[in-house]
C-alpha cells in the first residue's frame, strides 16, 4: 500500500507553468477522464475552465478508491484550483484527502522577483516560475526541468523524451497524438519515488488524450469527454 500512495503522489505532481500558453485551450470548458488500474475503472478526474474577462480559473477535482474483495484498500480525493490572468499564472491551491491523511498545497507568485512562493505540507520556500505544478491538461509540462507537486509542493526535476507521433484509439475515437516520455532526472532516488509516466497529446489542439505508467499494477488516465 505505501507504493501505491508514493506513485500516487507522483502521477498528481506534474503540470503547468507560471507563464503557460494557456491560450491553446481558449476552446475548452471541460475535461473529464476515466481512471483504470489493471484495465478496471477506478474513478474520475475532471477539469472546469472557468474565463472571466482576462481571467482564467481551472477547477480540478479527482476521485478514485482501489477495493479488494469488495473492502477499500485506498480512497482518494482532491481538489485544486489554478488562477491565470492574461495567460499568466497567479496562483494555485489545493487540498487531498489520502485515505485519513491530509496534504495541502498553495502557490503564489512573489513580488517583485516574480519567484514562487510554495507553502505545502511537504515543501515550504521558493521555485523558479518556470517549473510545473499540478496537473496534466497544459502540454507545458513537456519544456519544463522540474515540476511541484499539486498535492504537497515537493519539487521534482524531470527529464522529458519525445517518442514519436502516434495513434491512439479511445473508445469509437482516433486521436493524432504526440508521445512523451517523464522521468525523474535524479537517479538516485529510489525506485519506488522515481517517475516514468508516458504522456500522450493530440497534434493539433494539445488536447491530454492519455497518461500511463507501471507500478504496483498498470495505469492508465483515458480521455472520456471534452467541451
Amino acid at each position: 500500500m505505501r507504493k501505491i500512495i508514493i506513485l500516487i503522489i507522483i502521477l498528481f505532481s506534474l503540470n503547468f507553468q507560471a507563464i503557460g500558453h494557456v491560450q491553446h485551450y481558449e476552446n475548452f470548458n471541460y475535461l473529464e477522464y476515466e481512471l483504470f488500474r489493471n484495465n478496471k475503472s477506478i474513478g474520475y478526474h475532471k477539469y472546469d475552465f472557468i474565463r472571466d474577462g482576462d481571467n482564467l480559473s481551472i477547477i480540478s477535482e479527482v476521485n478514485f478508491k482501489i477495493t479488494k474483495l469488495g473492502v477499500d484498500l485506498y480512497k482518494y480525493f482532491a481538489k485544486s484550483e489554478e488562477n491565470y490572468e492574461k495567460g499568466i499564472f497567479k496562483s494555485y491551491s489545493s487540498k487531498t484527502k489520502q485515505n485519513k491523511k491530509d496534504r495541502y498545497v498553495k502557490i503564489k507568485v512573489a513580488t517583485p522577483e516574480k519567484n514562487l512562493i510554495i507553502d505545502g505540507s511537504s515543501y515550504k520556500g521558493k521555485a523558479n516560475n518556470q517549473f510545473i505544478v499540478g496537473t496534466w491538461w497544459n502540454h507545458e509540462i513537456v519544456d519544463a526541468k522540474a515540476q511541484i507537486s499539486g498535492i504537497s509542493g515537493r519539487i521534482i526535476d524531470q527529464t522529458v523524451t519525445f517518442l514519436g507521433k502516434e495513434e491512439i484509439k479511445i473508445g469509437n475515437k482516433t486521436y493524432k497524438t504526440l508521445h512523451f516520455n517523464f522521468k525523474s532526472s535524479d537517479i538516485t532516488l529510489p525506485e519506488s519515488k522515481k517517475l516514468n509516466t508516458d504522456i500522450w497529446y493530440e497534434e493539433n489542439t494539445y488536447l491530454w488524450v492519455k497518461a500511463a505508467f507501471e507500478k504496483t499494477g498498470y495505469w492508465e488516465y483515458r480521455l472520456k469527454t471534452y467541451k
